[in-house]
């Protein structure tokens, strides 16, 4: 007999994934290689159906493509930020630093450009959930981290400021919480990257400074500031 598999069905409840993408082929794919790794999976046609089975039962990850009959992947976005933190990954058949900035500053935790890799796609996938598994187990019940008037649960993966709470995507929170582990010291564009979105080339950095173009406004307010390292990456630092 086979060894169970390693997976989201091994001691603990399976993670609900939606797709949306008006290429059949492709939710095809997608949906396949996700099932073997032991997800529940539902694709959809549009964004607006995702966005209406999203409401009825919620899911623990959405994919979206952009270009979609009815409201756009990037509408759908927006509308899905406004109410949950969920991770989102957006596909797109344009390469366009537009198309990119666009969907980082929706709130979307990453981009995957057409062709790409369906299995490069589940390993993204996996690693998200990894990373707020490990994040979850390792936070104590009462772990606080602080800075400033800036708080961060670590146990319920919050933050909040003076005036409450500040939503947070998956891949902000990381971002945040790494660089308040490391308060005052200077952290590379390349450390961040490997650690906070599992990228092992440097040639994703617009990753890292769309996300911080973001927490830089969420933090307005708190005493906390990002502060670029030039030519090197990022501190955080106090204002007051």
């Amino acid at each position: 007999m086979e060894p169970p598999k390693a997976g989201p069905e091994a001691g603990q409840e399976k993670k609900r994934i939606f797709i949306a993408d008006d290429d059949e082929n492709i939710r095809l794919a997608i949906r396949t290689f996700l099932l073997n790794e032991g997800y529940l999976v539902e694709d959809f046609p549009t964004g607006d159906l995702l966005l209406s089975a999203f409401e009825k039962r919620g899911a623990d990850l959405c994919i979206l493509d952009v270009m979609m009959p009815g409201r756009s992947g990037f509408e759908i976005c927006r509308l899905i930020r406004e109410k949950s933190t969920v991770p989102i990954i957006m596909l797109t058949a344009r390469d366009t630093d537009i198309d990119y900035a666009t969907g980082m500053s929706l709130g979307s935790d990453d981009y995957f450009t057409k062709p790409f890799s369906a299995m490069a796609l589940v390993m993204r996938v996996k690693a998200i959930f990894r990373r707020i598994a490990y994040e979850r187990a390792a936070a104590g019940k009462d772990a606080v981290l602080s800075m400033g008037d800036l708080t961060l649960d670590t146990a319920k993966r919050t933050a909040a400021g003076p005036r409450g709470e500040i939503p947070l995507t998956p891949t902000e929170y990381d971002l945040l919480k790494y660089l308040l582990e490391r308060r005052q010291t200077a952290v590379s564009r390349e450390e961040l990257l490997e650690k906070v979105w599992g990228f092992e080339s440097a040639a994703e950095s617009r990753a890292t400074d769309d996300t911080v173009r973001r927490l830089r406004r969420k933090l307005e307010g708190t005493g906390v500031a990002i502060e670029a390292v030039w030519g090197f990456g990022f501190r955080l630092t106090g204002t007051r």
